[in-house]
């Protein structure tokens, strides 16, 4: 694993930051983090005397879950805070909340909040590393990460694939995210979906595609992505229902026919099966959407590893 390239003490707001040697070395970094979560000790005492604290201000299973597990199994000591039941809920702010953690002695802080922005703020009142781990409708890098890390792993490289995102562009921040991600690192990339589920101008913003006819935006797709439908915003009147939205946007066998045969199913999660993507799809043998998982998992330790200076030896070798 070469370690030319130095991460140490980095934030990881977005992708934007990252060149596409360092995004490489996150990859190289990772597959060796895969390869110790298939041992039967997972553990390893790199990180050993560090502290991270996951601040989640909004709710999250996958992400947190797979966090604390990243940061457990490099052997550093996880804080796990929620507002929920904190001292927020009696008025603190997060300024406060951050310099009270911080006389702890947190090394690295981990931040979700429904307002984007607010890992900066993190950062600048605790000046610790911080990884964003979802701010509003702004940005998921490691969730990109993890997204691009198993199409890398599957291919060697994403230069020249043709790569469709389909669904809720609008609302996804994992989207936008991957469309810094994906483009950097070679690949043409299609968003589809509904015209009122299309951020306006994203062609010109991002360099992308976009297309409104599911056929035509997956035809000889090297990857097909399905977003969550956003059920709580069918109240808003964006599309007439689900019904209209999974007949003309759904991932089924019949709409894949138009893909490559070798295309790869990927869902950034949570499903709603039968919505955006219906089982025959989500449970076939193009489906990558469980390992995504796995590797959500690898690449977080991998940034943990490369962040907060993990020294290579022969435990990570």
């Amino acid at each position: 694993m070469k370690h030319t390239l130095n991460l140490t003490g980095r934030n990881v707001f977005d992708l934007d930051d990252y060149s596409v040697e360092e995004i490489e070395k996150i990859f190289e970094t990772a597959k060796v983090m895969k390869e110790i979560n298939s041992r039967e000790y997972k553990k390893i005492p790199t990180l050993r005397g560090k502290t991270v604290a996951t601040l989640f201000f909004e709710d999250s299973t996958r992400t947190r879950i797979s966090f604390e597990l990243a940061v457990k199994r490099l052997s550093a000591d996880v804080v796990s805070f929620t507002s929920a039941g904190s001292a927020m809920k009696k008025g603190e702010g997060i300024q406060d909340t951050v310099y009270t953690l911080n006389a702890m002695g947190i090394d690295l802080y981990v931040v979700r909040h429904s307002c984007p922005g607010v890992p900066q703020l993190v950062n600048k009142y605790s000046n610790k590393p911080v990884i964003n781990a979802g701010d509003g409708r702004h940005a998921h890098p490691t969730q990109a990460l993890l997204d691009m890390f198993s199409i890398w792993e599957k291919t060697g490289s994403l230069k020249g694939l043709k790569i469709a995102i389909v669904g809720d562009i609008l609302h996804s921040r994992v989207v936008r995210s991957n469309l810094i991600g994906m483009k950097k690192m070679g690949a043409d990339v299609v968003v589809c979906g509904p015209r009122t589920l299309m951020p306006p101008k994203i062609e010109e913003v991002y360099g992308v595609q976009c297309e409104y006819d599911l056929k035509v935006a997956i035809k000889d797709a090297d990857v097909v992505m399905g977003l969550r439908m956003q059920l709580e915003r069918q109240n808003e009147g964006l599309f007439p229902g689900l019904g209209e939205y999974t007949s003309r946007y759904g991932l089924s066998n019949k709409m894949l026919e138009f893909a490559k045969d070798d295309v790869l199913i990927m869902h950034p999660g949570p499903m709603n099966r039968g919505v955006e993507i219906l089982p025959e799809v989500a449970d076939s043998e193009h489906s990558i959407i469980i390992e995504q998982v796995t590797n959500g998992v690898a690449v977080r330790m991998a940034l943990l590893f490369l962040i907060l200076g993990g020294k290579p030896g022969r435990e990570v070798a």
